[in-house]
């Protein structure tokens, strides 16, 4: 079964070397982002030494494609910085994902702006925060982060350029969301 935000056919762009991603940098109180940072620490440990918290919204382009993004990435200062608010955490297959209901709309709106072409799947804003051996168990997180941590409000006020170098991630340029 697909996963509905990044399908099984998107992993190879994700774990190859050279590749390019747009991120939207969370702002969190410090209580928020200690959760959000430990939970992807213990649960997503790969990804989380590599970033921290973040909304991917190109994810694992061509390399060849880094002039087209850089254009694209520019014209982000035309957006205003908004609020979000992270209101549910979503389970799909072993998969956990912190979910923005405030904040998805903009979000979408910065996603179809960087990525012209629709994708194989409809854009779903989210923060992964773990794979689970069992779906089981990532279910039973979903339940302990929500209880605990939820609801989390944040702001997006900066976006980053980044490149999979090797074992590690590179930032090529940062925009802050000014209009």
């Amino acid at each position: 079964m697909a996963r509905p935000w990044i399908p099984h056919s998107a992993w190879p762009r994700a774990t190859a070397k050279n590749v390019l991603y747009v991120v939207a940098w969370p702002l969190l109180s410090e209580a928020d982002d200690t959760a959000l940072r430990r939970l992807r620490a213990q649960y997503h440990p790969r990804e989380a030494g590599l970033i921290g918290p973040h909304f991917t919204l190109v994810f694992g382009a061509a390399a060849d494609q880094e002039t087209r993004l850089r254009a694209a990435f520019q014209a982000m200062v035309a957006h205003r910085p908004f609020w979000f608010v992270i209101d549910r955490i979503v389970r799909d297959e072993r998969y956990l994902y912190a979910v923005p209901a405030d904040g998805s709309a903009e979000l979408t709106e910065l996603y179809d702006a960087l990525n012209p072409a629709p994708g194989p799947e409809p854009f779903k804003p989210h923060i992964t925060l773990g794979l689970f051996d069992r779906a089981a168990e990532a279910e039973q997180v979903a339940r302990i982060v929500e209880r605990q941590h939820l609801p989390m409000h944040g702001r997006v006020e900066e976006l980053a350029l980044v490149k999979r170098e090797g074992e590690g991630l590179a930032t090529l340029a940062t925009v802050r969301l000014a209009a």
